[in-house]
Formats: C-alpha cells, structure tokens, sequence
C-alpha cells in the first residue's frame, strides 16, 4: 500500500455496514482487525482452518492486526456502574470475556500467535495502553512493563517467523509501539528503546494520541530525532479529523487508524469541505463547524444537493441530503452503508490529495 494512508477499523473481521466490494471502490488499501475481538469470537483456530482472514472475510489487500493491548485496557476501566473486567500484571492481562463473561488470559507470546493463526499481513508488539489520568509513577511502570512485553512479543515473533519461512510462506511485519503517556521524557525514553530493537515499523501508542490533538502534535514534535526515516511511522487510533490527518502528515506520519469517521456516519455527522494549498500546505475548508453537517437538521429535510458536491463518492453522486434525510430519521438500515461510504472516500480522498501534494 502507499503512504500516507488511512486504515479504517475491521474491529471485527468488518467494517460494520460495508462489504469487500464497497471498500474496493472507496479505495481502501489497507484496513485493520482487533485480536482480543477476534479471540473471542469466532476464535483465531476457526479462522484458520478456514484459509486465514482474508479468506475469511474476502478481502485480498493487506490487513493489519491490533495486539488486543487497547482493548484489555478499556477493559480495565471503571465507568460507573460497569464492573472492571480485566486485570494488568507482569505476565500478561487476566480479562473476562464482555460477551460471555468466560475468563482468558493473553500474553505477549500469546497475542503474537494469535495474530499469526489469523494470518494478518502486520502485526502489532502487546503493549499497555496508557491512561491519561494516571500519574507519573504508574505511567513509568506500564511503559518498562510494555518494553519488557516488547522483547518478549519480538521474540515469539521470530520464532514463528523461521517456522513460516521454512514452509516457505511469508511472515507478517512486526510494529512497535512507544508509550510513555504525556511525559517528555518517559516518551523519549521509550523511543530510544523500541527503536533500538529491529521491528519493521513504529507506532505511537497511550490514551492520548488522537484523542488529545494539541499534545497528539507535541509529542510527535519532540519525538521527530528519536524516530528513524527508513520505518513507517504510525498513530494509533487518530483520524477522527481531516485537519489531524493533515497535521500530522506534515509531522511525518504515514499510517493512522481511527474509528470515528465510520462511527460519526452511523450517528448522522457526515464531512464536508474542500481540500486547498494555500503557501505550500494542504488546508480543510468546511462551512461546517468541525468540518461535517449533522443530517438529522431539518434544514435538510428538503435538500435536493448531495452530502459534498465535490465528492465522487456513490452517495453523493446519486443521493440528496434529503433522501439521507429522510433514511437517518426512519431509522432504514441502508442510511448506515450511505452514510459510511461517504466519510471513508472522503478521507481517502483526502489522503490522495495530501499525496499529490507532498
């Protein structure tokens, strides 16, 4: 695939509302599944003895896997009333399944089998996500714990890896993941450490990373010495903007995943704007605050124009907003795969133009 490039989420061996076919013609290069999700249903061993992800799902471009890391972390989060269901220790996470309530354990060394029983084309190293609220003392332990998890996820890595090969089948690439939370100098730490090992890739991980945009770009910015040229860079979980996407392809970012822009689409906020250079640099413009227009307005109700009359997405070029209108309000599933459509080409189409541009 090329870079820069944006992933959308196939938490699920999908992207919920979509098929291969609209993905092809939205232009997706590369999409992303979740290994504790897969895990726990249909499981990875299924998965496998049916041909692998791809096959499973029929998608034939490349496919990159989340550890699960992200995932045990929610997990272990307490919002009011939800019981915490996973527990952190020096070993691996212990978490209960949130579909059955069925007790696993995952380990770096399992996390990585994992992914290669699904046959993922990159994988990720286990990592503990970093919350933001937690201080300086837990964050130094969670981000020595994921170095620790790292050496242990790259040498399980490699084991696999000479097996395949010896079969002659291709391994997956292996990503690091720098944490270290909102704190300078615990990020550069953990910089030079993943760096120094031989991963195929880099990826910025930690709560704060395209959920806290102004210290997103601050850290990329400080981190710019202690990341190599001649290894894709990758900010998990951001994306949610055009404006992101665009800052931090100035800053050297060439991959980014983000549920958001297919999760605004099913809650009715659909982007719109133009993409300018204005003195060297890609700029969003949108008459809308934050760059989309909410399609429940009643405003809309009656208008015959398209979502974005510079898209040549399906929806635009042959739906209004009112017909969309309409489908959000009567609740009709296919306002789901419309409105998805439309945001995922949008941002692909942005990434082209940013391409274009470089």
């Amino acid at each position: 695939f090329h870079t820069p490039i944006f992933m959308p989420p196939g938490t699920k061996a999908t992207v919920k509302a979509l098929g291969p076919d609209d993905l092809e013609k939205i232009g997706i290069e590369i999409l992303l599944v979740n290994t504790l999700h897969l895990h726990l249903q249909p499981g990875e061993n299924l998965i496998n003895e049916l041909g692998g992800i791809h096959q499973f799902m029929n998608w034939p471009r490349p496919i990159l896997s989340d550890s699960g890391g992200f995932q045990a972390w929610s997990l272990a989060r307490k919002r009011g009333n939800t019981p915490v269901l996973s527990k952190i220790t020096e070993e691996g996470v212990q978490f209960y399944s949130p579909l059955d309530g069925s007790k696993h354990f995952i380990t770096p060394e399992k996390s990585i089998e994992i992914q290669y029983q699904l046959g993922t084309d990159i994988i990720m190293a286990f990592d503990e996500c970093t919350p933001d609220s937690q201080d300086k003392t837990y964050v130094r332990q969670a981000m020595e714990r994921t170095h620790r998890w790292a050496k242990r996820s790259l040498k399980k890595h490699l084991e696999l890896k000479k097996i395949k090969e010896a079969k002659g089948e291709k391994a997956p690439l292996l990503f690091g993941i720098i944490q270290g939370g909102n704190f300078e100098d615990l990020r550069k730490e953990s910089a030079k450490f993943i760096t120094s090992l031989p991963f195929d890739g880099i990826a910025l991980g930690g709560e704060t990373i395209g959920y806290n945009m102004p210290e997103t770009l601050k850290i990329i910015d400080y981190l710019q010495d202690y990341l190599p040229k001649d290894k894709p860079r990758y900010t998990m979980g951001l994306g949610s903007s055009p404006t992101d996407i665009i800052e931090v392809v100035k800053r050297g970012i060439d991959m980014f995943d983000c549920v958001s822009p297919a999760r605004m689409a099913r809650h009715g906020s659909l982007y719109n704007g133009t993409f300018k250079v204005e003195q060297g640099e890609v700029k969003f413009i949108s008459e809308f605050p934050h760059g989309y227009l909410h399609i429940s307005n009643s405003r809309f109700k009656n208008d015959p124009r398209p979502i974005d009359e510079n898209c040549d997405c399906q929806t635009c070029q042959h739906f209004s907003r009112a017909y969309l209108h309409h489908l959000y309000t009567a609740k009709e599933p296919l306002y789901l795969r419309l409105a998805t459509i439309h945001n995922l080409r949008f941002l692909i189409r942005l990434i082209h133009f940013i391409r274009e541009n470089i």
